[in-house]
């Protein structure tokens, strides 16, 4: 099923739930609005409806990760500052195609992508980690790496550390620290572009006050039960005591070699030391480990791009049949109706072809305990006659005129051209896995831009 055509589907079953008001706009930007308010969605429409969305967001089930809890976590306020800068690159993009007289209520439902992200416990205050860079003064929560990957990304995921008691370490690695890092719940087809262990570090212990320290970072190679595990060097910055903010780690390479190979997946180690070579405890040095705040938590932060053509799932089309049936002997019925002869008389007196407002409301679906952002989003569909003569604003294809004069000859053969989209525009969606895994996905074709006869 095609993207157009899911669209088309989700418009129709979500027509019975959502409520629709605007005042009417002009007819250069092809967008009209409508007030109507349909029926509640029966139980069965509205599981239809959810696994169909699934499926287009190419999601097996409905996740059911673990309850965040009140308190905001790292992870989910990074993601949460790279989704508002792909929010206000959607919005923006909304802005240039439609013009002045873009929907000022496609307006609201596009900020409230931006800041509904409140309602699941995570504001827009600003947080502790803006310091990042650890020595820049970027307003951003993402350097200027991240910014380059997200625009290069399909989907971007963090993971949270999964080390929940300290390893016995020998005298000599006594101060290292080891992170765990579940990455087998990437979906198939995706390949890492990037990743980075992210780590905060806050001002050093007065005693190390005025030093230079290294921090270094490991990928565990293999396990021994009676000595320290084989590792390698992955990096190792030098920052100032006195300093604080995040450091980044790049572990492209490393995270690419663990979805290859999860079973070698071992975790990091990281030490920090002076520049005479001593290990030091990482709390005296500011290291944020995870007893520290929630928003200071350490955290790895992968981006992905689609590896080839993904196709939607196939699902059981028992219920679809029945549908099919009906259309075809609709189709034979309105086959053995006699011809209108003045079906172009009063085709003027119908609406024609236009964009039409559609807000579907993840909401409203009972989705808010996995789903951040955005709430929902105005989808919006193409509705109306396509119908002699066609005019400008109904953008029309070359074979839609052609099909249209074609029409007029022999109605009884060759059908109207029908009106859809002609340009999509994608959104951005950030949710939680089943592991509480934060996800940030961008989906192609899900808002329509523009409608016209085909």
């Amino acid at each position: 099923m095609t993207a157009r055509t899911s669209l088309n589907l989700i418009g129709l079953a979500w027509s019975c739930l959502s409520f629709l008001s605007c005042a009417h706009c002009g007819l250069s930007d092809n967008h009209v609005h409508s007030s109507f308010i349909y029926r509640r969605l029966r139980n069965h429409e509205r599981r239809e409806i959810q696994r169909e969305i699934l499926s287009i967001l190419g999601l097996p089930h409905r996740p059911r990760p673990f309850s965040p809890g009140k308190q905001a976590s790292s992870a989910p306020l990074f993601m949460l500052d790279l989704y508002n800068a792909m929010a206000v690159e959607e919005e923006e993009s909304l802005h240039q195609g439609a013009g002045k007289s873009f929907s000022a209520k496609a307006q609201g439902h596009s900020k409230k992508s931006y800041y509904n992200a409140q309602h699941a416990g995570y504001s827009r205050v600003t947080p502790p980690y803006r310091a990042a860079p650890l020595l820049g003064h970027s307003p951003s929560l993402r350097t200027a790496h991240d910014t380059n990957f997200l625009n290069d990304a399909d989907m971007v995921m963090s993971f949270v550390n999964l080390v929940e008691k300290d390893k016995d370490f020998s005298q000599q690695r006594r101060h290292f620290k080891e992170f765990r890092f579940d990455l087998t719940q990437i979906p198939d087809g995706e390949a890492v572009t990037a990743a980075e262990f992210r780590i905060y570090k806050d001002r050093s212990h007065a005693r190390y006050e005025n030093i230079t320290l290294k921090v270094t970072i490991y990928q565990v190679i293999k396990e021994y039960q009676n000595k320290d595990a084989e590792t390698f060097l992955l990096d190792s910055k030098n920052i100032q005591a006195s300093d604080g903010g995040w450091l980044v780690f790049d572990i492209t390479a490393t995270s690419n070699h663990w979805v290859m190979n999860p079973q070698q997946n071992l975790g990091l180690q990281l030490c920090v030391e002076t520049l005479d070579g001593r290990s030091i405890n990482i709390k005296a040095a500011g290291i944020i480990g995870r007893n520290g705040p929630q928003s200071k938590q350490p955290f790895l932060v992968a981006f992905f791009k689609a590896s080839g053509v993904l196709l939607r799932s196939v699902r059981a089309a028992g219920g679809k049949k029945k549908n099919q049936n009906r259309n075809k002997s609709n189709n034979r019925q309105d086959s053995s109706k006699p011809t209108k002869t003045g079906d172009y008389n009063t085709s003027e007196q119908k609406q024609a072809c236009k964009k039409h407002e559609l807000y579907v409301s993840f909401r409203d679906l009972g989705w808010q305990d996995w789903i951040i952002a955005p709430e929902g989003y105005a989808a919006f569909y193409c509705d109306g006659e396509c119908s002699f003569p066609l005019n400008a604003h109904m953008n029309a294809t070359n074979h839609a005129i052609v099909q249209t004069l074609v029409h007029l000859m022999f109605p009884d053969n060759v059908p109207k051209p029908c009106c859809a989209p002609t340009k999509l525009n994608a959104i951005s969606v950030l949710y939680f896995d089943d592991s509480s895994n934060v996800i940030l996905k961008k989906y192609r074709n899900m808002v329509v831009r523009s409608c016209g006869c085909h």
